[in-house]
């Protein structure tokens, strides 16, 4: 990971480790894949009975004193698409959006437990308006989650932040569609990375859950259709459709480019690939998943298939791939399965790329299961 390179300094790097790091093949390593426990629970509200259940979640991991104490902690919600858009009328926290009170109560905790700075994360609204503007418009009071805890701060990653500049994030393996990725330098900038998702099924990738989520760390100034050509642009509009789905167009020529330009233009093989790169080049250190209410059919209102549910769990764990597939196994899915079976009937399965690149095991007989059981806690989203 580094800061604030040229495009000049990109390009010299590329090319003098052309045989060596970020050109090495990928392997699956079936055999010694990591695991790490997943704390599971039901959670039947967003009142007070949420940070007592996270406590004890936590607890069960082995707590936070030695994750967060001290350390700068920085916090990626799931804030996809504009506050004005409804499922069936209901607030937005109700559906697609992390619960406000899930991230209060995590902040909360870590506060707790030492944190020294804790900031929150998202792309959200225009680059020049803050973080906090984006929450107010869907009734959101920012100051619930900025008092939960000392040094509580908000950055819109739409664009560089306070630093003025982005930060590069390297793919360990080489990556699969782009070397490298920039970011928002508080994605660097940072000593635990925290990823709290909304559980939900996902059109194009199967589901949203920890690792997903790490998808918008891409700003829109690099990655959307109206990022500028040569250097970042200042608007934030539009989606990551025309860049990382279909790669139509290039991001910002002086963010890395793409490894093979005539590879598969398949969002569906695409996605799950850039997914698992970003999470290993930006490691998740402790996923949160709010699954107490939600939508089934699909990950936004955008789509008229998804409506409200209920599921009422909640999951946390120190590992983003043993935590998603404990929460797709939750969901009444196999994380086991590959492209042509739920919930990837179209999509290569990104738990499947996960273990390729040797960040965790998807293999329930591998991941010991904390709380509740998933049998206790299962909620079908295809019946619902």
């Amino acid at each position: 990971m580094f800061h604030c390179i040229s495009r000049r300094k990109w390009l010299g790097a590329v090319g003098a480790t052309a045989a060596g790091t970020l050109l090495k093949p990928f392997a699956a390593r079936a055999g010694d894949l990591p695991t790490s426990p997943v704390a599971l629970a039901r959670c039947s509200s967003y009142g007070s009975e949420l940070a007592a259940t996270l406590s004890e979640m936590f607890d069960q991991l082995g707590g936070l004193e030695g994750l967060v104490a001290g350390k700068t902690v920085a916090v990626k919600i799931n804030m996809v698409g504009d506050p004005w858009s409804r499922v069936d009328g209901a607030a937005p926290e109700l559906t697609h959006w992390t619960h406000p009170s899930v991230i209060g109560a995590a902040v909360y905790l870590l506060g707790r437990a030492g944190a020294r700075r804790i900031r929150i994360l998202e792309c959200g609204g225009a680059v020049s308006d803050p973080l906090e503007a984006w929450m107010s418009e869907a009734g959101w009071n920012p100051n619930d989650i900025r008092n939960a805890a000392p040094n509580v701060e908000f950055e819109n990653t739409n664009g560089p932040g306070t630093e003025a500049c982005y930060s590069r994030i390297l793919c360990p393996a080489g990556g699969h569609i782009f070397p490298g990725f920039d970011v928002n330098h508080a994605y660097t900038d940072c000593d635990v990375f925290v990823s709290i998702p909304k559980m939900k099924e996902h059109h194009w990738f199967g589901a949203t859950l920890s690792m997903k989520n790490c998808y918008g760390m891409t700003p829109l100034t690099i990655y959307g259709e109206q990022a500028g050509a040569d250097e970042p642009g200042t608007d934030a509009s539009g989606t990551r459709v025309s860049v990382l789905h279909s790669g139509s167009r290039p991001p910002s020529l002086s963010a890395p480019q793409e490894i093979d330009p005539s590879s598969s233009r398949d969002a569906d093989y695409r996605i799950p690939r850039i997914v698992a790169d970003i999470v290993s080049a930006r490691p998740v250190d402790l996923a949160i998943v709010d699954g107490i209410q939600t939508i089934a059919g699909g990950e936004g209102p955008w789509y008229d298939t998804v409506r409200p549910v209920a599921p009422g769990v909640l999951l946390a764990g120190l590992n983003p791939v043993t935590t998603d597939a404990v929460a797709l196994a939750v969901m009444g899915f196999d994380p086991l399965a590959e492209r042509g079976t739920a919930p990837f009937e179209g999509a290569d399965s990104f738990l499947s790329v996960a273990e390729e690149l040797g960040l965790g095991t998807r293999n329930l007989e591998e991941i010991e299961v904390l709380g509740a059981s998933i049998a206790a806690t299962r909620f079908d989203f295809r019946g619902a």
